[in-house]
């Protein structure tokens, strides 16, 4: 028992000496053995104290030759550590004050990446999705052969792709609470502003079911008019998808539709 003890004791020892060693260098001004400590712990993974060294080192190179290296390899301990929202200011920081260095279109890229990472669910906030989809087209102007492309392709269409079912849903929202005519409305108005929205399929449907459904609730006398509205809907939608799967729904209220007028 008094053996394993010692052995404890000597084990907090030696744990308790490490962290002092850490936090004494952390704290000097000893420039090159922080540079060589820094890039041992980053290369060792342990990128929560390379980011604490390199950052405190970044006051001691400040324009020095090795200024950029370790602004660079601070942000990149942050991200390596996923600490994104920090990295994308070191990163940001970077591109504005070195733009000539060798890390600079690297350093461009990772911040992107930290945007794209930052984004939220199509449900919440898109401010961080806009932001996000102007700073890849800025980066995509001033690299257009980068080796990225694809990355940036790929990041461009997820993001596209939450603003797209962001309006729609929003809009069918109204169909689900059974308010037809502002349904209709506002699934109108997401074509209106987008064309190529990708649930376009969904939205012409939609919009048709509401037009039918709203002059199906309407008093008999506003019934022939609204109706004649869901006709041009469901012509719309079939013109554009004859094939569709929803078709035959469609296909079921304009006969009763025809049916009553």
């Amino acid at each position: 028992m008094k053996r394993i003890l010692f052995i404890a004791a000597a084990v907090l020892v030696t744990a308790l000496s490490c962290k002092s060693a850490y936090e004494t260098l952390l704290e000097s001004n000893d420039a090159e053995a922080k540079y060589q400590a820094a890039f041992d712990y980053f290369n060792q993974g342990k990128f929560s104290k390379s980011a604490q060294l390199f950052e405190s080192l970044s006051y001691l190179t400040n324009g020095t030759a090795r200024d950029d290296t370790v602004q660079y390899y601070w942000g990149l301990s942050n991200y390596r550590g996923k600490d994104y929202v920090t990295a994308e200011t070191n990163f940001d920081n970077f591109t504005r004050n070195f733009p000539r260095s060798p890390f600079a279109e690297s350093a461009e890229f990772l911040r992107l990446d930290c945007l794209f990472r930052e984004t939220l669910r199509y449900e919440l906030d898109q401010a961080p999705t806009y932001k996000c989809l102007t700073a890849i087209h800025e980066y995509l102007m001033n690299h257009p052969d980068t080796e990225y492309r694809d990355v940036c392709d790929h990041m461009v269409d997820d993001l596209e792709e939450r603003l797209d079912r962001k309006a729609y849903e929003a809009a069918y929202l109204y169909y689900k609470m059974e308010d037809y005519k502002a349904a209709r409305v506002a699934l109108r108005n997401v074509l209106k502003d987008d064309a190529e929205n990708r649930y376009r399929e969904n939205i012409l449907f939609y919009t048709a079911m509401a037009s039918y459904n709203y002059a199906d609730m309407s008093v008999k006398a506003k019934q022939k008019e609204r109706f004649l509205v869901f006709y041009d809907d469901y012509f719309n939608f079939i013109g554009e998808y004859p094939d569709s799967p929803r078709r035959a729904e469609l296909d079921r209220v304009y006969k009763k539709a025809k049916e009553k007028h």
